[in-house]
C-alpha cells in the first residue's frame, strides 16, 4: 500500500472495545455467543444456591424458615438498583457520547429493572409479615424502593408515549439521571433515618456481619440473578435492534411503494 493510503489502525482498549460493540451487528454476533453462556450459568449457580440455602443455610433464631426468602429478596433489591444504576450510564451514553446502542440498552432494561424491583417489594412484604406484623410500612426505605419501581414505570411509558427514537432516547436520558438522585436514597436510607428495615450486613465498612453459613449461599444466589439479568437483557436488546430493523424495513418499503 503506498504512502498516500496509510493502512487505519484500530482502536486500542476499552474505548476501541465500546467504539466496536456500536455497530449493531457486531453487537448481535456477540450477544449470539454471550446469552447461551451466561443462561447456563444462571441455571447452574441457582441450583448450586438452592440447594445451599435449603440444605446448608441455617435457620434465623428468631424468624425461622421465613429468613430463606432473604436469598430471593437482597438479590433482586441488587440488582434493582443496579439496574437503574446502568440505565444512568447509558443516558450518559446518549446525551454525551451519542452512542448508538445506549439509548437500545435503556429501553431494554427498564422493564427488567421494572421486575427485579417488583420482585423485591413483593418479597419484602411477605417477610415483613411475620417479622413486623404488617405487610408495608411508610418507612424511608421501603418508599424509597416503591418510588424506584414508579420510575422505572415512568420510563417504560415514557417510551412507549413518543414515537420518534431520538426524542424518546433524549426524554428519558433526562428523567433517567434525575431518577438517579433516589439510588444513595435507596442504600443509605438505613443509616440516614431511624426505619424498620435492617441495616445492611453484607456491603459496609469493615466487611460482612453475616455468618459465612449464610452469606456463601446469598452471593452464589446473587451471582445466578446477576447472569440471569445480562443474559435477559442481551436478549431484550437484541428484539429491540431487530424491531428497529424491520420497522426501517417497513418504512423503507412504504416509501418505495408510493
Amino acid at each position: 500500500m503506498s504512502e498516500n493510503h496509510p493502512v487505519p489502525m484500530p482502536a486500542q482498549g476499552l474505548g476501541g472495545s465500546l467504539l466496536a460493540l456500536a455497530n449493531p451487528t457486531r453487537f448481535l454476533a456477540l450477544a449470539r455467543v454471550l446469552i447461551p453462556i451466561l443462561s447456563g450459568l444462571a441455571v447452574v449457580l441457582a441450583a448450586i444456591g438452592l440447594y445451599l440455602v435449603f440444605a446448608v443455610a441455617p435457620e434465623d433464631y428468631q424468624q425461622g424458615q421465613t429468613v430463606k426468602i432473604m436469598y430471593i429478596h437482597v438479590p433482586s433489591a441488587w440488582i434493582a438498583m443496579g439496574g437503574y444504576t446502568l440505565m444512568a450510564l447509558s443516558a450518559l451514553g446518549t446525551l454525551v457520547w451519542k452512542h448508538p446502542l445506549a439509548d437500545v440498552s435503556q429501553k431494554a432494561m427498564a422493564p427488567l429493572g421494572a421486575a427485579f424491583t417488583l420482585i423485591c417489594l413483593v418479597t419484602g412484604a411477605l417477610w415483613g409479615r411475620p417479622m413486623w406484623g404488617t405487610y408495608w410500612v411508610w418507612d424511608a426505605r421501603l418508599t424509597s424502593v416503591l418510588v424506584l419501581f414508579l420510575m422505572y414505570c415512568g420510563l417504560i411509558a415514557l417510551w412507549n408515549a413518543i414515537e420518534d427514537h431520538s426524542r424518546a432516547a433524549r426524554a428519558a436520558a433526562i428523567l433517567t439521571l434525575v431518577g438517579f438522585l433516589n439510588i444513595p436514597i435507596v442504600k443509605f436510607s438505613v443509616d440516614w433515618w431511624n426505619t424498620l428495615h435492617q441495616p445492611a450486613s453484607v456491603v459496609k465498612m469493615g466487611g460482612p456481619s453475616i455468618h459465612p453459613s449464610m452469606l456463601w449461599p446469598l452471593l452464589i444466589m446473587a451471582a445466578g440473578f446477576l447472569c440471569l439479568f445480562i443474559a435477559l437483557h442481551l436478549m431484550a436488546m437484541r428484539n429491540e435492534i431487530w424491531r428497529r430493523r424491520v420497522e426501517t424495513l417497513s418504512l423503507r418499503a412504504a416509501r418505495e411503494a408510493q
